[in-house]
C-alpha cells in the first residue's frame, strides 16, 4: 500500500475527480477526509469507502469559508492526529462562452473557489505539516497550459494555481513539504456540461475527443493514479511540477 497510514484531506471529494482520488487513496491505505460543500455527497463517498474496508470521514466544508476549513482541520486532527497530504481539488467551472458575458459575481466565485481556497488551506491546513513534512497536490488544468477561447476567466484562475504551486514548492521545500500540480483535460464529471456551453451531446464530446491524441476522454481514475504517484514516496524528489493528464492534448 503506497499511502499506508497517511492522512489525506481531499476537497471537492463528493464527486468527479475528488471522489476518484478519495476512493483510490483509501484503497492504498490512506485515512481520507472526504471534504465537500455537499454534505450528502461527502457522506455517500465516505460510506462507499468504509463499506469497502477503507478508513474515511466526511467533512462538510465550503472551501471559500475560513471557518469551515478550520472546522475541517480540527475534525481531521481530532480523528487522525495529523495531516500528511492535502489535495486542493474543489473547483468552479465557467460556462463556455464569450468572456464579455461573465458578470462580476461569477468571476469572483471562480476565483474564490479556484484560487482563494488554496490561499486559505495554505494558511489553515499546511502549518500542521511543517514539523514533519507533507505533500500538497493542487488541481490545475490543461486550460492553464493551452487556453482555448470561451473559458478565459477559468483558464486564468487555473494559471494562478500553477504559479501558486511552483512558488509554494520553493518556499515550503526547506520544511520538506512537496507541492505539485496536476493538469487534467476535460472529463465526464459534474462540471462537464458547463465546459460544453450548457449543452451535453455526443457530437460535442466526439469533437472534443478528436483533439486528444490517445483518442478518449479523461476519467477520474486517470487523475487519481497521477495524484497517487505524486502523493506517494515514489515521487519523494518531485516538487514544483505541473503534470499533464491529458492524453497528449497539450503536445
Amino acid at each position: 500500500m503506497r499511502l499506508k497510514d497517511k492522512v489525506a484531506i481531499i476537497t471537492g471529494a463528493g464527486s468527479g475527480f475528488g471522489e476518484g482520488m478519495a476512493t483510490l487513496f483509501a484503497k492504498e491505505g490512506a485515512k481520507v477526509v472526504v471534504s465537500d460543500i455537499n454534505g450528502d455527497a461527502a457522506a455517500k463517498v465516505t460510506k462507499a469507502i468504509t463499506d469497502d474496508g477503507g478508513i474515511a470521514i466526511a467533512a462538510t466544508a465550503d472551501v471559500t469559508n475560513a471557518g469551515d476549513l478550520e472546522a475541517m482541520t480540527a475534525q481531521t486532527l481530532e480523528n487522525f492526529g495529523k495531516i500528511d497530504i492535502l489535495v486542493n481539488n474543489a473547483g468552479m467551472p465557467q460556462r463556455n462562452g464569450s468572456m464579455f458575458d461573465v458578470d462580476v459575481e461569477t468571476f469572483q466565485k471562480i476565483y474564490d473557489v479556484n484560487v482563494k481556497s488554496i490561499f486559505l488551506t495554505t494558511k489553515i491546513v499546511v502549518p500542521h505539516m511543517l514539523e514533519k513534512g507533507g505533500n500538497i497536490v493542487n488541481i490545475s488544468s490543461t486550460a492553464a497550459l493551452s487556453p482555448r477561447p470561451g473559458l478565459t476567466w477559468y483558464n486564468s484562475s487555473k494559471g494562478a494555481v500553477l504559479t501558486m504551486s511552483k512558488s509554494m514548492a520553493v518556499e515550503l521545500a526547506p520544511k520538506q513539504v512537496r507541492v505539485n500540480a496536476l493538469c487534467p483535460v476535460f472529463a465526464h464529471t459534474p462540471m462537464a456540461v458547463e465546459f460544453m456551453g450548457g449543452v451535453d451531446t455526443q457530437e460535442i464530446r466526439d469533437k472534443f475527443v478528436s483533439t486528444i491524441p490517445l483518442g478518449r476522454e479523461n476519467t477520474p481514475r486517470d487523475l487519481a493514479h497521477a495524484a497517487l504517484w505524486l502523493a506517494s514516496d515514489d515521487a519523494s524528489f518531485i516538487t514544483g511540477v505541473a503534470l499533464e493528464v491529458d492524453g497528449g492534448r497539450c503536445i
